[in-house]
């Protein structure tokens, strides 16, 4: 790795040194603090511990092992290079390895959940095809909820799931239910809900009915009444699949609305750039035009609950764990607690984005003891998302997602649930659980704490990329972005500089960020690579829950665009909360 050649023309090479990874000073600096004669012992590995990086409860038995982890010849130290190596090493990742540590003993209206939407389809709303393969990546990753919408089949006498009215290519139901049950539990032991878009005759309901019961047999979760009143907990609900649906209209009543879209909605491009849009922002809350507005659940949604259960086939409707529904009437009706019984409401994102500009209170109220179900516009034939903030500061349980729809908002899908051990339920904050005082995320709180990050370097691109990937002619030229995604107020994006010609790049630049609802923020971290005539190529990125976030100097590694961890690509950054 000395020197790397770059072909400009057919008679020209360019030729440009190769640095080798160096600790940058601050790093050299407190290595000296906290050595002797060039090598840092136990007992100063275990100082370094408790008062750089903050771990109270740091022994001389664990600075031991981080010195047996990297391997070198002094036992009882560690010299600057063996120092350098455990601080960028796997050994010093950025969030706490807590596993499932939030309270899973209160009722299901009480945790966000990692909900996908679609979750059959493998690319566009439109044309792309059904299967239980993204099914299953969801599982594995860790998603809790999986939304089927099931169709009679061809000859009517078996069901399909598809998006219907649409080109989508359908897959068998049966080879859904099969799937979920070999992943449901693969990733976390907590509940899985299986939400049903349904479009059947009673007769096939009561097949379906069938179908789930012999597939699921004792880990189908059979309701009782009390469970109507309050919802379970999810530690009472481990390795339990649930049903949930609404009583169903009219026989393939539903999506006929979709033909009424808007016509010029549907010829909009996508402007996504190579790494996804960026989120949108929260601060001037938009209303968008919902005159044509489609709602996958809304269709005429109204219904009269005990009344439309009639068409129901016994069978099926005793599978139902989590009722859905939306009474007659609008916003104030549908958000209206009953304090004898808890319901699964759903509205499109942009119904949910003009509900919180007249009723956010409501939401919040109405979020403590039901469930709410946000999902993408139909106008997103792309499969991207929406901000999951606007979501989740009003308390919202199932911010559902496109799970295949890569880009910034998942990211932040993805952030927010590698807390409480990746398990797809993240305990809410308790002000969104208050009963005493509703919580309104458009009023600017005081400053609880602030974040101060040091991006100090970055390394792996040179192992992970072909060495022309960012640029024909010459070594990448990197910057970082990093900043918060939360309530409007904490919000903000900056920049370090760009580092010309350089696959190791020593930025050393400080960042500052005031937070007024840490519970909620998310760190957003990405790489570039500035290119003068196109677009700036990515780099990497992640995306980190605060809550979770060790202070310290950490390693922190980044991820493709599709969300999977590249083998070598990984910061060196310092967070502090002062």
């Amino acid at each position: 790795m000395s020197k790397q050649t770059y072909r400009v023309c057919f008679c020209f090479q360019r030729r440009f040194r190769l640095a080798v990874s160096e600790a940058p000073e601050d790093i050299k600096k407190l290595f000296e603090q906290y050595s002797e004669n060039g090598i840092m012992t136990i007992d100063g590995l275990q100082r370094f511990l408790v008062e750089v990086q903050k771990e109270d409860k740091a022994t001389r038995e664990d600075a031991q092992k981080i010195i047996d982890s990297v391997k070198h010849f002094h036992r009882k130290g560690v010299n600057l290079e063996a120092f350098f190596k455990y601080l960028f090493g796997d050994i010093n990742p950025p969030l706490a390895s807590l596993g499932v540590h939030h309270d899973m003993s209160a009722p299901l209206s009480h945790y966000f959940i990692y909900t996908g939407h679609n979750s059959y389809l493998t690319g566009n709303q439109l044309s792309s095809e059904c299967s239980d393969v993204p099914i299953i990546n969801a599982l594995k990753r860790g998603v809790r909820v999986i939304e089927l919408d099931i169709w009679p089949n061809s000859t009517k006498d078996d069901v399909d799931v598809l998006h219907g009215g649409t080109l989508t290519t359908p897959v068998e139901l049966i080879k859904c239910l099969r799937s979920i049950k070999e992943y449901a539990f693969i990733a976390s032991e907590y509940p899985v809900v299986i939400t049903l878009e349904d479009h059947l005759t009673p007769k096939l309901q009561a097949k379906v009915a069938e179908m789930v019961t012999q597939t699921f047999g004792e880990i189908l979760f059979s309701p009782g009444p009390e469970c109507f009143k309050e919802f379970p907990c999810p530690e009472s609900l481990k390795r339990r699949i649930i049903i949930s649906t609404k009583p169903p209209k009219e026989y393939l009543e539903a999506k006929e609305v979709k033909d009424k879209e808007d016509d010029s909605q549907r010829g909009k491009a996508s402007d996504e750039e190579a790494w996804g849009n960026e989120v949108p922002d929260l601060k001037g809350s938009h209303v968008a035009n919902y005159k044509n507005d489609f709602d996958e659940e809304d269709e005429e949604d109204t219904d009269d609950g005990e009344k439309s259960q009639h068409s129901l086939a016994p069978e099926y409707k005793h599978l139902i764990g989590i009722l859905a529904g939306k009474p007659k009437g609008g916003f104030d009706a549908w958000l209206r607690v009953d304090p004898d019984k808890v319901t699964r409401l759903s509205m499109s994102e942009q119904k949910f984005e003009k509900a919180v500009v007249t009723h956010g209170k409501q939401i919040v109220r109405f979020t403590r003891q039901n469930v709410l179900r946000v999902y993408p516009k139909s106008t997103r034939f792309d499969s991207s998302n929406y901000n999951p903030l606007i979501g989740w500061m009003h308390g919202v349980q199932m911010v559902a997602f496109n799970m295949q729809g890569h880009g910034r908002s998942l990211w932040l899908m993805h952030g927010m649930f590698k807390a409480n051990g990746g398990c797809g339920y993240v305990k809410k904050p308790d002000f969104l659980l208050n009963s005493m005082e509703v919580f309104d995320p458009k009023i600017k709180l005081p400053v609880k704490t602030t974040l101060k990050v040091t991006v100090y370097m970055g390394e792996g691109w040179y192992y992970d990329f072909h060495h022309t990937h960012f640029d024909a002619y010459s070594p990448p030229d990197f910057y970082t972005r990093v900043g918060i995604a939360g309530v409007p107020a904490d919000s903000v994006m900056k920049k370090t500089k760009i580092l010309e010609d350089n696959w190791l790049p020593s930025w050393n630049e400080v960042f500052e960020f005031p937070l007024t609802v840490p519970e909620l923020a998310l760190l957003r971290i990405e790489v570039h690579e500035y290119d003068k005539s196109e677009k700036d190529d990515f780099g990497g990125q992640t995306c980190l829950p605060i809550s979770e976030l060790r202070s310290g100097i950490r390693a922190v590694p980044l991820y493709s665009r599709k969300g999977e961890k590249y083998n070598s690509v990984k910061l060196l950054m310092h967070f502090e909360f002062i």
